[in-house]
This record gives structure tokens, sequence and C-alpha cells, in this order.
């Protein structure tokens, strides 16, 4: 049973494991507001807004993908759709500007449109006392991102957005009500979709039913229902766990600091600190998928499933990372290196889960980089993913660490690569001896988004960049060297 708040009204429902919201909404509950555009969590026709209680005790929403979210995690939550958005026959200020900035045309891809406004004016008006950095394009894009149908040209849907402050604050008295209590779901009881809420009650899940499939963020899991029309006779969800919830900063035994970032805990909530140490991992983000997919999916949700175009693990092999594991016989770790043996399958042995990600803190010099190639630049899969992690010491590379995505069954570390370029200055005899050595290290396969010999040449590629990248930065310090005669003498060495 599923309890939780529809735009204000208690509802208790029944659904099998693999409803998603979309179709509770719309065949169990009659809400057709919410339209199904791509049922794969990319166009956004389908975005709710989704509130729940912060570690502060406030109320906050976030959008999501109704397609794609199991229906089972609104236990508990507040959910706001495009139906109870005005108040009374007055319009909330994101229905309003819409309409008067004329954003809409056939009307299909609007009301995910307007929930991704709505979502954007609570988050500004929660913080309008906190001196919120204005609403900035970076911001605006971040909220629309996921939005891929705009008929009536962006322009208009942006001019909404900018203005819906300007419009009088029609929000329903109900918005700020939070949801009833949900009931525990424990393994006792036998549920088909069980919510753990502790580790205990998540070991205890796992040893009585090593068959059941995890679920977190569901954002690839889904897909197997809505493309494949899989039906899950058994789902635990983690995102209730609180020890999976905890990002705890640390030292390990061998002297390296980092964090240890809980399985649940989503790529929004992890994306301050990537800001403020890892700048091409936080970029990373915004290019793996939509505000809608950051609230939802989780760094060890695409460390599980290990998927060899998945684009966090090769970063996080470029940073040598560890994972924390949970089973039947308590806890172990291992190093990320070890964990993908083949595709799609694992270390994890029966009845065993991720709990934590290590994500190891910057040494003193070191630099990462990460391209990604894909066919669209925003929310699209990797063609080929490359992470790159060095020291320069004295000029000479220092613990060099080559990761790719695409290449392989597996996200996997070029390890000949590596070694033509560990101890030795970044020169041009070097980068070709470790391009050559990509051959060994890969022989990728050729599938729609790209064949074979398009990503061996594309992952040289990126070495090549890597070594323009290094020359830029070193000559660049000569400030009578403009970035283009740097670029030119790059080229030409």
């Amino acid at each position: 049973m599923i309890d939780f708040l529809l735009n204000g009204q208690p509802r208790h429902c029944e659904a099998t494991p693999e409803t998603s919201v979309l179709e509770l909404l719309r065949e169990t509950l009659g809400a057709t507001g919410t339209k199904e555009g791509c049922a794969s969590g990319d166009c956004g026709a389908c975005t709710v807004a989704i509130g729940e209680k912060g570690p502060d005790g406030e109320l906050r929403y976030h959008s999501a993908n109704a397609c794609i979210t199991p229906a089972h995690q609104l236990n508990g939550r507040h959910l706001v759709t495009v139906d109870g958005l005005a108040d009374g026959d007055n319009l909330h200020p994101a229905q309003a500007a819409m309409v008067e900035c004329h954003g809409s045309q056939c009307g299909f891809c609007t009301p995910g449109i307007v929930m991704s406004l709505f979502t954007l004016h609570e988050e500004q008006r929660r913080q309008a006392d906190r001196a919120l950095a204005p609403l900035t394009p970076q911001r605006l894009e971040a909220a629309l991102g996921g939005n891929l149908c705009r008929c009536t040209g962006y322009r208009p849907i942006r001019d909404a957005a900018l203005t819906m402050n300007e419009h009088p604050e029609h929000r329903p008295l109900w918005i700020d009500a939070a949801a009833p209590e949900p009931k525990a779901q424990h393994a006792a009881d036998e549920s088909p979709f069980a919510q753990p809420t502790t580790l205990a009650e998540l070991t205890e899940c796992l040893a009585r039913h090593p068959e059941a499939r995890l679920v977190a963020g569901a954002t690839d899991l889904w897909l197997e229902s809505t493309q494949r029309l899989v039906r899950f006779e058994r789902l635990i969800d983690v995102t209730r766990v609180a020890e999976l919830n905890v990002i705890e900063e640390t030292t390990l035994e061998d002297g390296r600091r980092g964090w240890w970032i809980g399985a649940a805990v989503t790529y929004t909530r992890i994306e301050p600190l990537l800001e403020e140490h890892f700048d091409a991992f936080a970029h990373l983000l915004h290019r793996l998928g939509s505000s809608q997919i950051r609230n939802r999916g989780t760094l060890g949700g695409n460390v599980a499933n290990a998927s060899p175009i998945g684009d966090t693990p090769p970063v996080l092999l470029a940073l040598g990372s560890r994972l924390r594991l949970i089973g039947p016989g308590g806890e172990r770790e291992l190093p990320l290196d070890d964990f993908f043996l083949d595709y799609k399958r694992t270390a994890l042995q029966q009845g065993e889960a991720i709990r934590a990600v290590f994500l190891p803190h910057p040494v003193e010099g070191e630099t990462l980089k990460v391209w990604k190639l894909s066919k669209r630049r925003e929310d699209d899969i990797s063609a080929v993913l490359g992470a790159f992690a060095w020291r320069l010491e004295d000029g000479i590379l220092r613990d060099v660490r080559l990761a790719f995505g695409g290449m392989a069954a597996i996200p996997k570390r070029a390890a000949r690569a590596e070694a033509a370029l560990e101890g030795k200055a970044p020169s041009s005899a070097a980068f070709q001896e470790a391009r050559l050595a990509l051959s060994e290290d890969f022989q990728p396969m050729s599938d729609v988004r790209g064949s074979a010999h398009y990503r061996q040449v594309s992952a040289a590629n990126l070495l090549e960049r890597l070594r323009l990248v290094l020359i830029i930065e070193n000559q660049a310090q000569d400030a009578t060297d403009s970035p283009r005669e740097v670029m030119l003498h790059a080229y030409a060495h």
C-alpha cells in the first residue's frame, strides 16, 4: 500500500512493484494532466514535483520524471502535479507567466515545463531570505534542461521563467502540508516492494530475498519496465535506509583522506562537494542527465549498474575510489578496480549490496580532466568517456590514471597507456607511445553509438587532447604567449 498526498489530498493506493508514478496518476487516480512522452526519462513531459522533509524539517520539492519513478517511493511523500497548481481560479505564477509569454503551443509538453518552473519558483521562494544568487542563465538551463520538447521556441519559455516572480503569489494553502508518516514495509511483511529504513533491515531483506532487485533512483532500472515490459516480482527500495544517505568525511588506514558517499545519496546532493573539489566531475554531472535525473539518480546505483557506458565509474577509477559492501557476511571493502568483472557482472556476492563509495580527496598537485563524447551534448549516453588523473612533478608525470567508458565490456583503466606515460615528461613521443598502447588496452565493439574504429580513434584523440592541455597549462604561465599562440605551438609540436 502507498500512503501519500496528491495535490494536498490524502491517497491510499495499491500498486504492483513495477507501477510508475505516471501510471498511478493516469490509470488509477485519473489525474491526466501529466503526459507520457518518451517513457524513458528524456523528454520531461511527465515532470512532477515530489516534496519531502529535509534534515532541517523543512518541506522541499524536487522535480522528477514520473514515467521512471516507482510509485511505491511516494510513500510518505507529497506529490504535486500540474492539475493542482492553481489556487482556485487563480493561476500559479509559473502557469500565469507561461500564458502571458505565450509559452505553450500544442500543450503536450507544457505540463512538464510548468512543473519544472514550479520547482524553480519554490526554490527561489524558499531561499528568498538567504541571499540566493539571482537567476543566472546557468541556473535556468539546469532547471529546464530536462524538458526537451519546446515547440514555441526557447525564448517564450525563458521569458516566462524570468518573469514568473512578478506575478501575484497565488499558491494553494496545502502546498506546504507534509504527507502522513508512511507505514514501514519490512522484510517480514513479505511485501513485493520492501522499503527498509535501516542497514539492519536492508540486510534482513537481502538475506530473505536474495533474488530481489534493488532500486534507488530507478533512472536505469525502470527502463526495463517501460521499454522491455519486464515485470518485477520483488523490489527492495534502498532510498529510505538512513546509513546509505550519509556523506562522511574520513581518513583511511593508509592515510588517504576523502569521503564515504552513501549508495543512496543522489547526484544533486553530492554536486556541491564536487563543485568545491572536482570541477571536471561536477561539470560531467550536467552532461550525465537533467535535473530530474540528478534529483533521483545515485552514485551507488551508477556503479552497481555496471554499464560499460556509465558516466561516473571511469571518473571514480581515475581517482582511485573504493567500495564498501554489505551482505550476510558483514561488511567488506575492495578497490573499484576489482569490482567490474565482465559485462554487467560484478564482484557482488549473493545477498550483497553497495553501502558506500569512497571518493578520495585530491592530493596536492593532482589534476583531473573528464571528457565525454556523445551525439547530443546534454542528457545523452556516452559513446566514449575518458577520465584522466595525474600529477606533474618537476616536469615529470606521476600517478597517471587513465580510465575509459565505452571502450570495453566494463569501465576500465588503460594500464599499458598509463605505463607509457608514468615517470616521463609529457612529450610528443611519450604520448604517441601511449596512443599506440590503447590498441592493446582495448578492442571496442561497434553499436548504434559508434563503430569500433570511431571509438579507437576517439580515445586516442582524447589522449592527444590531454597532451595539448598539458602544453597549454605549462606555457600559459608565460605571459608573453597568447592562448592562440600557445595552441598553435602545441599543434606544431
